[in-house]
């Protein structure tokens, strides 16, 4: 494949208007996660955030240490257009690979490991454990679907998934999504994944 994934595609795409991914709001079942989080203090990163209703949410509900990551321009703009008072230091634009912040309590996946390479998803993991506290969690959804295999997004399944993380993580969920979407429903994994 010689689809180049970078900044100038993703800004292409959010200036177009092709988002396919971006419901409009945040994601069913993200906000029943988030919902019964009781520590409001905890260090949170958004990877690959887009639009980030995620974010919007967690912000607006009392969570301060919330920090999204987008290598395009466009989502962030966006979001801080909509969000006015989220602090602009906790936009981080930069590749994912390359972050170097401090370490997460929790990392949110939402239609960012659909939108990397499928050559990258070893990689990912392997960051998501590196910027993850010890016990930290990655929690989030990914597709238990084929979808595409020449752009985002890439479809995958369950048992490719485990293959990536499996020394890395301790499962805490990893099951179908109940509570997906209707154009999702059947098709998602929830992950809770805590880091060994």
């Amino acid at each position: 494949m010689n689809l180049e994934l970078n900044d100038n595609y993703w800004n292409q795409r959010y200036q177009s208007k092709e988002v396919g991914w971006d419901i409009g709001e945040i994601s069913t079942p993200l906000k029943n996660y988030f919902d019964q989080l009781k520590d409001k203090s905890i260090k949170i990163l958004i990877p690959g955030a887009g639009n980030s209703y995620e974010a919007e949410y967690l912000f607006k509900n009392g969570f301060k240490n919330v920090f999204i990551c987008d290598f395009a321009e466009e989502p962030l703009r966006n979001f801080a257009k909509r969000v006015i008072d989220f602090p602009k230091q906790q936009l981080i634009k930069s590749d994912f690979f390359k972050l170097n912040e401090d370490e997460f309590d929790l990392i949110i996946e939402q239609t960012f490991f659909c939108a990397i390479q499928p050559s990258l998803r070893g990689r990912y993991f392997e960051k998501m454990n590196q910027l993850l506290k010890s016990k930290g969690k990655l929690v989030g959804v990914l597709f238990n679907d084929v979808l595409n295999t020449d752009k985002p997004p890439f479809g995958g399944n369950k048992l490719e998934y485990y293959s990536y993380f499996k020394g890395l993580f301790n499962i805490i969920t990893f099951e179908t999504c109940y509570q997906s979407i209707l154009p999702r429903a059947g098709r998602e994994l929830f992950i809770n994944l805590q880091k060994k």
